[in-house]
């Protein structure tokens, strides 16, 4: 999978770009708050029609403009997409797939992928258990798109049960009762499923991600990801039916996937709170790197990987060893620094004040900040 040409009207800090891509290694440099980070961004948000930073639609529109063009020209395998997202100002998103319209995000899902690593993935590690299971469920979706409807289906009916268990006031009637059954019955369902496919994902996944860890780090740790929910041996409805008179007087749902952790374990440490920062960050990129080669293996072809500021916080032994994993296929990285030794970038474009010089990259203006 590629992206061959972007073109972008009024986005984050460019007002006019359109520039060609190397099917390689992109390193995209400049000092911080020129507009890398926007530029990968927009990558992402062709396969996604998400921000890499978790913002909003309309915090991505160029400020003063009215909405925001992001127009690409990508390639999987021998199929060609032209990939054209218009973000409106109040947030609102028209898409386009070789020239025609889609109706829901979850039609695009599939068609492009994007592993994403950016710094603020440390806190996959040092953070609390939503991070890495919002890490995983995505790989879920990554994985097999129609995985999107599952995912969806359960929180529609997680918020359906909280908001009956908040209504309810600490106290269940006999009609809230018999409501609580029917939500508990199709939690119980679709819960178990979810559990069933994050955990036979995260098998598959441990000894890539062993692996991984031991290239990066040049040492013999061994990196483990686990996922054992406590209610998985009862069952989720008994545990549900057990949990029930806390969830009432509390107002949620206190027992479910949606409160499971995914536990990282170096060198038979906790990492969240026994790694170093550095050993924590080999750990989120270990990750990152684990669910692009999955993917790879899954689909038969290479996502696009983009890696954002990726060399601040690695000494040169490890920035030289990532260098050396790289995977085939196109990968963009951003950089405010030099290169490390041994890096072969086969498309370098600079970015300025929003202005990209580079081969491939043509004449552009800028406004903001990245």
């Amino acid at each position: 999978m590629q992206v061959e040409q972007l073109a972008l009207r009024d986005f984050r800090s460019y007002v006019e770009v359109d520039v060609a891509f190397s099917t390689g290694l992109v390193v995209v440099t400049g000092a911080n708050g020129q507009g890398k980070t926007n530029l990968l961004e927009a990558i992402g948000y062709l396969a996604t029609l998400r921000s890499l930073r978790g913002v909003s639609p309309e915090v991505m529109v160029r400020h003063g403009a009215d909405n925001a063009v992001v127009r690409g020209m990508a390639r999987r395998d021998t199929r060609e997409l032209l990939i054209e997202c218009e973000i409106g100002g109040r947030g609102r998103s028209r898409v386009q797939v070789n020239r025609q319209r889609l109706a829901r995000r979850r039609d695009l899902l599939g068609l492009l992928l994007v592993s994403v690593f950016t710094p603020d993935d440390l806190e996959l590690v040092k953070g609390g258990p939503a991070g890495r299971r919002d890490f995983l469920d995505d790989l879920l979706v990554n994985r097999n798109a129609a995985n999107d409807q599952l995912r969806d289906d359960l929180d529609k009916v997680l918020r359906q049960r909280n908001a009956l268990l908040k209504g309810a006031r600490g106290r269940l009637d006999a009609s809230a009762e018999t409501t609580l059954d029917v939500w508990d019955a199709k939690l119980s369902t679709l819960g178990e499923q979810w559990a069933e496919l994050r955990a036979v994902t995260l098998d598959e996944l441990r000894p890539t991600l062993h692996d991984a860890y031991r290239r990066l780090s040049g040492t013999l740790d061994e990196l483990e990801a686990t996922y054992r929910p406590p209610w998985r041996q009862s069952g989720l409805a008994a545990s549900l039916a057990e949990a029930r008179a806390t969830d009432v007087r509390r107002g949620l749902t206190t027992v479910g996937p949606h409160r499971d952790e995914i536990e990282l374990v170096l060198a038979g440490l906790v990492a969240r709170n026994r790694a170093s920062q550095g050993e924590q960050r080999t750990v989120a990129l270990s990750l990152r790197l684990a669910a692009h080669q999955h993917l790879t293996e899954v689909h038969g072809s290479s996502p696009i990987l983009l890696l954002d500021d990726v060399f601040s916080e690695l000494d040169p032994g490890r920035s030289a060893a990532l260098l050396q994993s790289l995977p085939v296929g196109q990968v963009f990285i951003s950089t405010a620094g030099p290169l490390p030794d041994g890096a072969r970038p086969d498309q370098t474009i600079s970015v300025t004040d929003g202005r990209l010089v580079g081969e491939g990259a043509s004449a552009s203006r800028s406004f903001g900040t990245d």
